[in-house]
């Protein structure tokens, strides 16, 4: 089973450690395309003029107030780096909660859930990176946009055996898709609004309750071998699951209390 996860934007940068080899991380292969990702993105943030610092917030999508991010990102070749799963701290790895997972449950997330990365294609949680700003939907100058670029390179370098859950969405999604032995999954929060059901996506809680999901499998050592196996082990840990038409399985998990 391989679990597909986003990012976070908010990331724990580490304070002691040697720097990030890109050779050393999940699929060396993608070695020479990290490289050049890294390069662009550490030559575009060293730039120093007034007008060079405005143009690399715009491309990379920060605000002036951000520009420690240009300053974090200059330093990236030489950056200490700590384990992926130390590194981002954003709402779904806050409730995944990696360290607080007992070691079986731990070893059990770490050998099956990776990580998609503007800057570093893809990553398992144990490869040590440091701390970075630039996500797949950015543009960078003399390399192009990072989703089609990652794309060609994920299309043979990722081992396409299922199952697969993908609780990846937007650009991240994007990236790489998987064959029919996969399922994408969506969070959706129910409310009775006039005495009828209603459906939405809330973001921050959708993240959460994303995280939740594969701390659940993880204390449970699932050990699905198809989708519905996945879908089943979802339903016997009391999660609402229900599947939606498409060209590619689908699933939803409706959630009634946030």
């Amino acid at each position: 089973m391989l679990i597909l996860l986003p990012p976070s934007e908010g990331k724990s940068a580490p304070v002691a450690g040697a720097p990030a080899d890109p050779a050393a991380l999940w699929l060396p292969r993608l070695a020479p395309a990290r490289k050049r990702v890294l390069s662009k993105l550490v030559a575009l943030s060293r730039r120093t003029s007034a007008k060079a610092i405005a143009d690399s917030l715009t491309v990379l999508g920060l605000s002036a107030g951000q520009r420690g991010e240009l300053e974090r990102n200059a330093t990236l070749a030489t950056a200490p780096a700590a384990p992926a799963a130390e590194v981002y701290s954003g709402v779904l790895y806050e409730a995944l909660d990696h360290a607080g997972l007992a070691a079986g449950a731990r070893a059990w997330v770490d050998e099956r859930a990776v990580v998609f990365s503007g800057l570093w294609g893809v990553v398992r949680l144990t490869d040590r990176i440091p701390a970075y700003r630039c996500s797949a939907g950015v543009t960078l100058p003399g390399l192009g946009g990072l989703t089609p670029y990652w794309k060609k390179a994920l299309t043979t370098a990722l081992p396409d055996q299922g199952p697969i859950l993908d609780l990846r969405s937007g650009a991240y999604a994007a990236m790489w898709a998987p064959g029919p032995q996969a399922v994408a999954l969506r969070v959706l929060h129910e409310k009775i609004v006039d005495g009828t059901p209603k459906r939405s996506v809330v973001s921050h809680f959708n993240k959460a309750t994303k995280g939740r999901i594969v701390r659940s499998l993880a204390m449970a050592g699932a050990a699905p071998t198809s989708v519905d196996e996945v879908l089943d082990a979802l339903r016997d840990l009391k999660w609402t699951v229900e599947e939606r038409p498409g060209a590619t399985r689908q699933a939803d998990v409706i959630v009634r209390e946030l």
